[in-house]
């Protein structure tokens, strides 16, 4: 059995090189001896019902607009989150999934896919640099995500989205103490990075969503990974 990972209109929503979290799922998934199928769908082509993780990435305005539009018009993302796949969305991407996000000088409002109650509409300054936070995992220990953030919108959550994590260094949602947004098995986020290369322990979280099953740690991976980590967390710090 093959896991599908879905890359999700990559000519819209892969301008910041979050392609790369798609690689970093497959490689653990390698690693641990599963077999891995990435998938990329531009706007047109149909996009697959049975995939197990969907992506998607950053872009800008009106991509987020096209996108919105091609994914109601597709309807497969819709019936495979039914069927239990996971969905993880990055910055324009993540704000896509809400209810509504605003889009142009005008801020005008645009419906969003209704994926995860959060409203996006324009912030008071244009969040852009390394952001940290501290994720607080389903097993209840903690882990710090680190990546790099770079939007204009600003994210509320309302009472059927949960924070993905507190900020510690950054702006996240609104500047107001949390990032991402957590419903079901939606996950959306704004670092960059791409942020699972940077986060080996959210990209297995996923994987173990997906899978359904618990996932054996990678030492020989985190021990590679360990080094550069600790000193991207403390550059960020100072």
């Amino acid at each position: 059995m093959s896991v599908k990972i879905v890359l999700v209109y990559q000519s819209l929503l892969g301008i910041y090189g979050d392609r790369g979290n798609s690689q970093v799922l497959a490689k653990r998934l390698e690693w641990r001896g599963v077999d891995a199928e990435v998938i990329a769908v531009e706007p047109g082509a149909p996009l697959p019902a049975d995939g197990a993780i969907y992506l998607l990435g950053g872009g800008e305005d009106n991509a987020q607009t096209t996108a919105v539009r091609e994914l109601r018009s597709d309807g497969a993302l819709f019936s495979a989150l039914d069927a239990g796949a996971v969905l993880f969305a990055v910055c324009a991407g993540y704000q896509i999934c809400g209810h509504t996000f605003t889009i142009g000088e005008n801020d005008e409002v645009r419906e969003g896919l209704g994926l995860l109650d959060v409203e996006t509409r324009r912030g008071a300054k244009r969040a852009v640099g390394e952001i940290l936070t501290r994720w607080t995992k389903p097993d209840g220990t903690t882990s710090l995500i680190t990546g790099f953030e770079n939007h204009g919108g600003y994210t509320t959550l309302g009472p059927d989205a949960a924070p993905l994590a507190q900020v510690e260094v950054g702006i996240g949602n609104d500047g107001h103490g949390t990032e991402g947004a957590v419903q079901g098995h939606v996950i959306g986020t704004y670092p960059h990075g791409p942020v699972l290369a940077r986060n080996p322990e959210l990209a297995d979280y996923l994987l173990a969503l997906a899978l359904g099953r618990r996932l054996d740690p990678l030492d020989r991976a985190a021990e590679q990974h360990a080094g550069l980590r600790r000193e991207r967390i403390a550059l960020v710090r100072r």
